[in-house]
């Protein structure tokens, strides 16, 4: 039983290509959907999609966290505060991509019966080879990782090769619009692709109640950011230093 997360980016884009190519059986494709992703993201996953179905691949099964359906985003406003990154935790991942997906493969009945049957199911993990030092997640009882573009010695320029090889363009960043391990000049770029999302961030920022740190930069705000714009670029000591757990290339 071969299970693929699929981020909505680059990484994990190239690897089901690539296994494709390879012949390489894949069973199941998940996405976790935080509710916050930028539009072009969910664009590209239904595109992909179809085309995984083409190739011979299952379709992308969207997932959410459970409970009461309540988004990253409303859960952040109804707490007064800020993704847990912004924080420097990784919970936000946890909770609202890797949770939903164990979640669901907990009651996908081919899962079960591969554990029931004393075995365990494979995940491959969309790490390139050029962040190879992330590939060390654990084996436990129910599940062992390959890290398939690792072995195959992809970095991101091989990734995007294939992509555009299979006549597909580039996914572009896969991440929350607010997410606090976002760069300068992605959180200028959202303010002019996407207005809008940008605002709801500013509203986001606002609403927290702010004491260990300065906003959604956690060092910085990006309120004061988006206002001054040669306030300081993306080699800046005051870049976050955390990478998110959803990055997906």
């Amino acid at each position: 039983m071969n299970i693929v997360s699929y981020g909505g980016g680059t990484n994990s884009t190239a690897m089901l290509i690539e296994c494709v190519k390879r012949g390489i059986k894949v069973d199941l494709i998940t996405f976790a959907d935080t509710g916050g992703e930028k539009p072009h993201t969910y664009t590209y996953v239904d595109m992909f999609s179809k085309w995984c179905v083409e190739n011979g691949l299952p379709e992308i099964t969207k997932v959410k966290k459970a409970g009461n359906g309540e988004t990253l985003e409303e859960n952040c406003l109804r707490m007064n505060m800020l993704p847990s990154l912004a924080y420097g935790f990784k919970s936000c991942s946890h909770k609202y991509k890797i949770q939903p997906q164990d979640k669901f493969c907990n009651n996908y009945q081919p899962c079960k019966d591969v554990w029931n049957n004393g075995g365990k199911v494979t995940k491959y993990i969309g790490y390139d080879a050029d962040e190879d030092h992330r590939a060390k997640i654990p084996e436990d009882n129910k599940y062992k990782y390959e890290y398939p573009l690792v072995e195959w010695d992809m970095g991101r320029d091989e990734c995007l090769e294939v992509i555009a090889e299979a006549g597909l363009c580039p996914p572009g960043k896969s991440a929350c619009y607010f997410c606090p391990s976002s760069r300068p000049s992605e959180i200028r770029q959202l303010k002019q692709v996407y207005p809008e999302l940008a605002d709801r961030a500013i509203a986001m920022e606002r609403n927290a109640e702010l004491t260990s740190i300065k906003g959604l930069g956690r060092n910085f705000s990006w309120e004061e950011l988006l206002k001054t714009p040669d306030m300081f670029e993306d080699d800046f000591s005051l870049t976050p230093e955390l990478t998110c757990g959803c990055y997906d290339g």
